[in-house]
Order: structure tokens, then C-alpha cells, then sequence
């Protein structure tokens, strides 16, 4: 099943063309500035998604191993995109808010989840739950100074 989402003004739409299997909130100090909260957002593999309107796309580098993608137009944050070598090179990780439908869609990752703040807790359990540590420690390569 595809998924369809855009931007606020429409100036960048989409078609996710793979199925979405995870599903997760980023708890970093960067994407709750990013988002304005919580940043929630599908993965989608490197070929997985179709875009109209990439010319309306900019990309801002926030990390030695991932670029943060937003709509030049209206600032709607669209998607995060990995960057470094290896075998996630290309994902992208979609807004969950730009998809135009989110039934059935599973919610099971959380990652910085030590850096969660106090305001906010999501229901139910089972989903998978990385620290910081444990994020750097996996993109550890890329960014030696340890940012």
C-alpha cells in the first residue's frame, strides 16, 4: 500500500512507494527544534518514495551523518535523510504530520528516549527504545568528536 503526503502549502508532495514497517519519535534537542516537539516520522528506504516538487526542497547538514529536508516555500519539515556510508545511506525518515493518511500505521521506536522531556509520554509499550549513547554509538564512525 502507497502513502501520500505533502508539505503545508503543497508545493512539495509525495508518494511513498515501499511498505512502512517502522514508525518511531526522535527525542533529540535537535528535533524537538526542528519539529516544534517530538519529531515522529516513518522510515523510507533510499529508492522508496517518489517526489513532486523536489525543486521547492531545501536541505540544511545538522549532523556529520544526516541532513534535515524542509519546503523552501512554507518551512513544513518533509523528512530527515542519513547521509554517512553504509548500509542506511539515503534513508529518509518522513514527517509523520505530512502523510495524508496514518491509519494502520504501527508506532514502535523511540530514540534519545533518555532526552524525553517530562511534558509528554506516549501510551502503550513494546516499542523499541534507544538512548544517546546508543545512537551516537552507531553513527560513532562518522562523527569522531563525539557530536
Amino acid at each position: 500500500m502507497s502513502h501520500t503526503g505533502s508539505c503545508m502549502c503543497g508545493a512539495v508532495s509525495f508518494t511513498i512507494t515501499t511498505p512502512i514497517t517502522e514508525t518511531g519519535a526522535c527525542h533529540c534537542g535537535m528535533c524537538r527544534k526542528w519539529s516544534g516537539g517530538v519529531f515522529m516520522s516513518v522510515a523510507v528506504p533510499k529508492d522508496g518514495m517518489e517526489i513532486t516538487g523536489e525543486d521547492n526542497l531545501s536541505a540544511f547538514t545538522s549532523s556529520p551523518w544526516a541532513e534535515r529536508v524542509f519546503c523552501k516555500t512554507c518551512g513544513s519539515s518533509v523528512f530527515y535523510r542519513v547521509t554517512a556510508e553504509g548500509p542506511l545511506q539515503g534513508q529518509m525518515h518522513v514527517g509523520f504530520g505530512t502523510l495524508d493518511d496514518v491509519a494502520g500505521i504501527p508506532f514502535n521506536g523511540e530514540m534519545y528516549i533518555d532526552l524525553k522531556p517530562d511534558v509528554y509520554a506516549f501510551a502503550g509499550q513494546g516499542r523499541h527504545q534507544m538512548t544517546e549513547a546508543q545512537v551516537l554509538e552507531m553513527f560513532a564512525e562518522y562523527a569522531p568528536d563525539g557530536s
